[in-house]
């Protein structure tokens, strides 16, 4: 069976008339009524029996519908998957950012890509990394950037760099010696991602050395965004933590310390994917803008 003759029968089969059908495909009624008579003459048998006002589905074509439907999807995707090799003309793209991608730089992805392809629609989502995961395993947007752990059922990871996750605080003698998780325990802490709590990754992190270690961490003050907790221990309302990259910004303020982890703690950066989905030629090149600007950050 060849893939027009397959598209013919179901098209046959939705529509009822091979009229009807003819129209759809852009054929001639007598060519698909051929196609349809080449599978019956094949096998021996008849897929369709007319009805009063359309065609019916014999038993035998009734087993072919999930066969033809598989072959025609995956001949559709494969098709889908070489063109969308070679156009980048046009389409959207669909990407998750980190919720702090400027401090590392990704601010400018959006500036080149645009100049670069300027016929090409953005959709850029800026999410704790948690919902970003969550966004591509449910087919919400192609791919993005995020910070490990994460839930990666469904997913493809592509681990692109590590980050290391250190301790602040106004106060010097805090930051005197690398800090464990019982001096963090100890700290008032005043930690951002509210929303999110201990589902973060870098939060994540933190619950899974402290229940090793038998300690709870409670913070103090929970707010949305690391600019604010920044503000709060600035004012010497207790430690928080931060990426390097975030510990390096123009904006950080200058009387805050920063020490690392006894035990150093990274954020890794990685990129995801949903498993055996194929990627519009803009996201895949959006996505590849933003890997380069990661490593060379």
């Amino acid at each position: 069976m060849t893939m027009n003759q397959l598209r013919a029968f179901l098209r046959v089969a939705l529509l009822g008339t091979f009229s009807a059908a003819a129209a759809d495909l852009g054929m001639t009624q007598p060519s698909v009524s051929e196609l349809i008579k080449r599978i019956e003459e094949s096998y021996g048998i008849r897929l369709f029996t007319r009805g009063s006002r359309r065609l019916v589905l014999t038993s035998a074509g009734e087993q072919l519908v999930p066969f033809a439907q598989q072959a025609v999807t995956a001949a559709d995707g494969a098709d889908r998957a070489l063109r969308s090799m070679t156009s980048l003309s046009g389409g959207v793209a669909t990407f998750g950012l980190l919720r702090n991608a400027n401090y590392y730089s990704l601010s400018q992805l959006l500036e080149t890509f645009h100049n670069r392809y300027p016929q090409v629609r953005l959709r850029i989502i800026g999410l704790n990394s948690v919902e970003v995961a969550d966004a591509v395993s449910a087919g919400d947007l192609e791919a993005g950037l995020v910070v490990l752990p994460i839930d990666s059922e469904k997913l493809n990871v592509t681990p692109l760099m590590r980050d290391e996750v250190l301790f602040a605080s106004a106060d010097p003698a805090k930051t005197a010696k690398p800090v464990t998780i019982a001096d963090l325990a100890a700290s008032d802490l005043v930690l951002y991602d509210a929303h999110y709590g201990w589902r973060d990754p870098t939060r994540r992190q933190l619950a899974e050395r402290a229940q090793l270690e038998g300690i709870t961490l409670t913070p103090q003050i929970e707010v949305e965004h690391v600019e604010s907790a920044l503000g709060i221990v600035a004012l010497g309302g207790g430690g928080t933590i931060v990426s390097t990259a975030v510990s390096k910004s123009k904006g950080f303020p200058e009387n805050i310390h920063t020490v690392s982890f006894a035990d150093p703690l990274y954020d890794t950066i990685a990129i995801v994917q949903r498993q055996g989905s194929i990627l519009s030629p803009a996201t895949r090149e959006i996505a590849r803008l933003a890997r380069r600007m990661l490593l060379e950050h």
